[in-house]
């Protein structure tokens, strides 16, 4: 009896080929719709699927391949007499090759406009159920999901006349990949459908981008896995100009410089060392807003990344070159900057072809034996709803600064002090495990610059001390979220020491 082969994809790339070699090793094609008419415009024999099963195909396609004669030939084992003497009865052929794609579920909801409509009829049903019958019974039916497959399914055939049990192994396994994956974006669109946040379980599918060198450290292995859909201004929408290999810290180190960026409209920069910000500038303009940024911290931004919200000219990538950067990353680059760049072959130059405005809304973090999942904290504090708690009263010369402020401390490691002066940072305290001790950095850092600054704190002050030390520096304006059942002790201080004080009623821990 001669063995089959039922081909159905929606992804026509190397069909004609395979389908040739296929008749080649004498091996029948079944097949339907589309991928019929295909193999019979190109003058192949084809079997219909309705020649198969004695059924024709009903419900505008949604029924065609679901049916014992296709499923009993996949999934019946060839080494139990029993399951021989059962399809003998049903007149059951084996099916020994799948060659099967699905239909094009992540590309209909990825489009700009689509209807709930178009969303379920590309939920494909049959084929995810002959994918998954053909790799359950893997011990003898060849189960091919992806084209870039066909070429080695050639090279088995060719050489062997079959393939062996190794190869049909991996593709098992590659098939469960891909119904796993395809079925948790099936169901993440109709839980986002019906706004759930926490569903019962939690699913999310990421596909390989790139094997990284390694990981945090040399001895371990990483890669580097990116989302189905479009990110807005992502690491993984980012196209590499030049210079060496990303690493993975410089995957988490320009994605964190990204999701700081993007609080900000006016031409800003950010630089970024080891998951913090050590300079940040926004100005009139792109090439001041990065004179901010560098002047910041001229000694950190060494062997740092620095992010641009505009486009880089000449006169900025001359100025990057001349010390030592790990990454640029901006929307776009003058031909001049570029051609600059490229004297630093080993520098990394990234451009965002598109901004998409949809930020990711949930972020998750893996720990032992278990996921923790929140959503993002995307959100600032309106202007309008700032509270000055003080005798002395806010200044609007502040406004822009405390702003500023509160977008720049969220994004630094608690426990979290920014001063800000003017636009730029003048001194950061990251990841302190006392807030004073966070203060004390950041306004050491600041030194001169702290006189007249605004002081922006991530959480409230258990103590009056952060107060009395800003104070010491000169700081005019604090800005807090308060909440602290020690609050009026930091009030008091500041009305002692002429300090004004606003509470922004929201919390930015950064663990």
């Amino acid at each position: 009896m001669k063995k089959r082969a039922l081909l159905s994809v929606s992804d026509k790339q190397g069909l004609l080929e395979l389908a040739q070699v296929l008749i080649n090793h004498d091996i029948e094609l079944i097949s339907t719709g589309g991928t019929k008419a295909a193999l019979e415009k190109a003058g192949l024999s084809v079997l219909g699927i309705e020649e198969v099963t004695d059924f024709p195909e009903m419900l505008d396609g949604r029924v065609k391949t679901l049916h014992p004669k296709i499923h009993g030939g996949l999934l019946f084992r060839r080494d139990l007499s029993e399951h021989q003497k059962q399809v003998d009865e049903h007149d059951i052929h084996a099916i020994d090759y799948v060659i099967v794609n699905l239909y094009p579920f992540q590309q209909t909801i990825s489009k700009a406009t689509f209807t709930h409509e178009e969303a379920i009829e590309n939920i494909d049903i049959g084929g995810p159920s002959m994918l998954r019958s053909a790799a359950k019974n893997h011990q003898s039916v060849t189960v091919i999901c992806d084209p870039e497959d066909y070429p080695t399914l050639i090279e088995q055939l060719e050489t062997k006349g079959e393939t062996d049990l190794d190869f049909r192994a991996w593709c098992a396994a590659k098939v469960f990949r891909l119904t796993a994956s395809y079925d948790s974006m099936i169901a993440e669109y109709l839980t986002n459908k019906q706004e759930i946040d926490y569903p019962e379980r939690f699913t999310e599918t990421f596909i390989l981008k790139q094997k990284l060198r390694y990981g945090e450290n040399p001895h371990q292995s990483a890669a580097f896995y990116q989302t189905p859909f479009d990110e807005s201004y992502s690491m993984s929408a980012g196209i590499q100009i030049q210079g060496k290999e990303l690493s993975y810290n410089n995957i988490q180190d320009g994605a964190a410089a990204l999701n700081l960026i993007k609080e900000f409209d006016a031409p800003t920069c950010v630089a970024l060392k080891h998951m913090n910000p050590c300079g940040v500038g926004t100005a009139n303009t792109l090439f001041e807003a990065w004179q901010k940024a560098y002047a910041a911290d001229p000694i950190s931004i060494f062997g740092g990344i620095v992010a641009f919200n505009r486009t880089v000219d000449a006169d900025i990538a001359g100025q990057c070159v001349d010390i030592f950067l790990e990454i640029i990353l901006a929307p776009k680059y003058t031909e001049e900057a570029l051609q600059i760049f490229a004297t630093k072959k080993n520098l990394r130059v990234l451009h965002f072809p598109h901004h998409i405005e949809k930020p990711y809304q949930r972020a998750t973090v893996r720990i032992s034996g278990g996921l923790l999942v929140q959503k993002v904290d995307n959100h600032s504090t309106d202007v309008k709803d700032y509270t000055c708690v003080t005798k002395q009263a806010l200044d609007q010369a502040w406004i822009s600064d405390l702003e500023m402020g509160e977008w720049v401390v969220k994004h630094v490691k608690s426990n979290a002090i920014v001063i800000i002066k003017d636009g730029q940072t003048v001194g950061i305290g990251a990841g302190q495990m006392n807030r004073i001790g966070a203060a004390e950095i950041a306004l050491k850092q600041a030194g001169e610059k702290a006189k007249g600054a605004i002081l922006a704190s991530d959480a409230f002050f258990p103590m009056d001390d952060t107060v009395r030390l800003a104070a010491e520096y000169g700081i005019a304006c604090i800005i807090q979220p308060g909440g602290s059942i020690k609050d009026k002790d930091s009030i008091s201080a500041c009305d002692e020491l002429g300090l004004c004080m606003v509470f922004t009623g929201e919390r930015h821990f950064k663990h």
